[in-house]
C-alpha cells in the first residue's frame, strides 16, 4: 500500500518541487498552501506524514504541528525551516515534530529523511501492534478452558471488546468474572487507559458514595481533604463495578445518571464533572429476582446489560478441570507434578462449591503438603474421598441427545467388563439383582467371552 504525504507550502515553486520528487519515489501527495487549507485535507484524508513549512503566512508550521497532533498523535511531521532559524526547528522537536530539513536541500535529503521517517512509523505500528497481541494472549491465557461453554464466552468477548458497550458479567462467586472483565478491557481501545475495580458490596453504604464519585473537602465529617472518585481515577479506561446488585437501593439513580449523562457530581460539590469511561459490571445474584423485589432498579439492569455474558459454574464444565489443574500447577512451582488417575477422577467429580477460586487452593494446598511429585488418591482431603458419584460427573451426553437404550446397554458391558466378566459382582455393581442384569444381557445380545464366569465374583 502506498504512503499518503501531505505537504503544506506557502511557496507555490517548492511545493511542486516536493511534489514531482515524493510521486516519482511512489508516495501518493496532496498539497495545500496555507496551514488551514492543510488541515482540512489532512481531516479528510487522515495521512502517514506531514511536510510543512515553518514560516508561512497566516497559519504557521507549529501552529500545524500542535493542531496534527490534537487530532492524531500518531502523525508523523516533519518541518522545513531556513538555515537562520534552527532554533525554531528545534522548538518544533520539542512539540512533537519527527524530523526537520533546513532548506536549501537536494532530493537525497528529502528522500533518506522521508524514508526514515515512514520506517519509524512502520516500526511504531508493528511495536503497538504486537504489544496489543502479547496483552490479548496474556489476558486470555488466565481464562483456562475449552468446554464449549466457555468457548461461547470467548467468542463473545472476542466481538464485544472492541466496543464501547456495557457488559454485565453473571455468574457464581469464584468462576472468574473479574479475568473476564480484565480480558475486554485488554482487547479493547481503552488498553492503554486505566483499568479500575471497585466492589459494591465490601465497602460500607455510608462510604460508598464517595468511593464512586469523590468527594470535597468538608462534605461530610471526616472529609478532611478532597478525594477523587472511582469514575475520574477510570477515566479514559475501564470501571469494572463488581457486585452491582449490592448496590444500596438510594444509589442507584445516581449511577444511572452517570451512565446516562456521561457526568457526575462529587459529594458536597454543585458542578457536575464529565467522565468517559467504559462500564462492565459483574454479579452473582439473581439480578431479574432483585427487579422484582424492588432492591435493584430496572432501568439501570438494561443500561448495564448491553451484552450479558454468562460465566458457568465449574461443575457444569468438568472436562475444564484437568486443564485448570495443569495451569494451576504450572502456576504455583508444580510443572514436573503429576495426578494420580484415581485423584484426578476425584477432583473431577467433586462438585466444586467454590468454583474456580477454590480449585486454585487446593491444587495449591496440595502442592505443598505433598511428599513426592505424584499427587495421589490419599492425599486428597476426605471431602473428595468420600463424596458420592453424582450422574453429572458420570455421564457426558452430547448436546444432540443419546439413546436411552444404548447408553444401558454401555453401562451393562462396562460393569461386566470391570468385574472379568463376573455377573454376579456385575449386578452388585449395578445395585440391580442378578436375574435382572441376566435379562438385559439378553435383551442387547450381550454375550460372554469365552472361558468367562458365570457364577460368583473372581476373588
Amino acid at each position: 500500500m502506498k504512503h499518503h504525504i501531505l505537504v503544506i507550502d506557502d511557496d507555490v515553486s517548492l511545493r511542486r518541487v516536493l511534489e514531482y520528487n515524493l510521486e516519482s519515489d511512489g508516495y501518493l501527495v496532496q498539497t495545500a498552501s496555507s496551514g488551514e487549507e492543510g488541515l482540512q485535507l489532512f481531516q479528510q484524508n487522515k495521512p502517514s506524514l506531514v511536510i510543512t513549512d515553518m514560516k508561512m503566512t497566516g497559519m504557521t508550521g507549529l501552529a500545524v504541528l500542535t493542531a496534527v497532533k490534537e487530532r492524531s498523535p500518531e502523525t508523523l511531521v516533519i518541518i522545513l525551516t531556513a538555515f537562520g532559524t534552527v532554533d525554531l526547528a528545534v522548538e518544533a522537536m520539542k512539540a512533537g515534530a519527527h524530523d526537520y530539513l533546513t532548506k536549501p536541500f537536494n532530493r537525497d535529503e528529502l528522500r533518506l529523511t522521508v524514508k526514515k521517517a515512514l520506517e519509524f512509523k512502520g516500526l511504531a505500528e508493528e511495536n503497538r501492534r504486537l504489544k496489543g497481541e502479547l496483552s490479548d494472549r496474556s489476558e486470555l491465557r488466565t481464562i483456562v478452558g475449552s468446554s464449549q461453554q466457555m468457548e461461547r464466552v470467548f467468542e463473545v468477548v472476542r466481538k464485544v471488546a472492541d466496543t464501547e458497550a456495557a457488559v454485565l458479567i453473571t455468574g457464581e462467586s469464584g468462576t472468574g468474572k473479574e479475568l473476564v472483565a480484565r480480558s475486554l478491557h485488554a482487547n479493547s481501545a481503552r488498553r492503554e487507559g486505566p483499568f479500575v475495580a471497585i466492589n459494591c458490596a465490601a465497602i460500607p453504604r455510608d462510604l460508598l458514595e464517595s468511593e464512586l464519585f469523590g468527594h470535597l473537602k468538608g462534605a461530610f465529617t471526616g472529609a478532611i481533604r478532597d478525594k477523587i472518585g472511582k469514575f475520574q481515577l477510570a477515566d479514559g479506561g475501564t470501571l469494572f463495578l463488581d457486585e452491582v446488585g449490592e448496590l444500596p437501593v438510594e444509589l442507584q439513580p445516581k449511577l444511572l445518571r452517570a451512565l446516562q449523562e456521561r457526568e457526575i457530581e462529587p459529594v458536597g460539590g454543585t458542578r457536575t464533572q464529565k467522565i468517559d469511561v467504559r462500564i462492565v459490571s459483574a454479579t452473582n445474584i439473581d439480578i431479574e429476582k432483585a427487579i422484582e423485589q424492588g432492591t435493584f432498579r430496572e432501568d439501570i439492569y438494561y443500561r448495564l446489560s448491553v451484552i450479558p455474558i454468562r460465566l458457568p459454574a465449574l461443575r457444569e464444565r468438568p472436562g475444564d478441570i484437568p486443564l485448570l489443574i495443569r495451569y494451576f500447577c504450572s502456576k504455583h512451582g508444580g510443572d514436573k507434578v503429576t495426578i494420580e488417575k484415581g485423584a484426578l477422577q476425584a477432583l473431577v467429580n467433586y462438585p466444586w462449591p467454590g468454583n474456580v477460586r477454590e480449585l486454585e487452593n487446593t491444587v495449591e494446598r496440595l502442592l505443598i503438603m505433598r511428599e513426592t511429585d505424584q499427587i495421589r488418591l490419599d492425599e486428597l482431603p476426605g471431602k473428595f474421598r468420600e463424596q458420592r458419584v453424582s450422574a453429572a460427573s458420570v455421564l457426558r451426553l452430547p448436546e444432540g441427545g443419546y439413546s436411552l437404550e444404548q447408553l444401558e446397554r454401555e453401562a451393562v458391558v462396562e460393569s461386566l467388563e470391570r468385574n472379568s466378566w463376573n455377573q454376579a459382582a456385575a449386578a452388585r455393581f449395578l445395585r440391580i439383582p442378578r436375574h435382572t442384569l441376566m435379562y438385559r444381557m439378553e435383551k442387547y445380545q450381550i454375550e460372554l467371552p469365552a472361558g468367562a464366569r458365570r457364577g460368583t465374583a473372581a476373588s
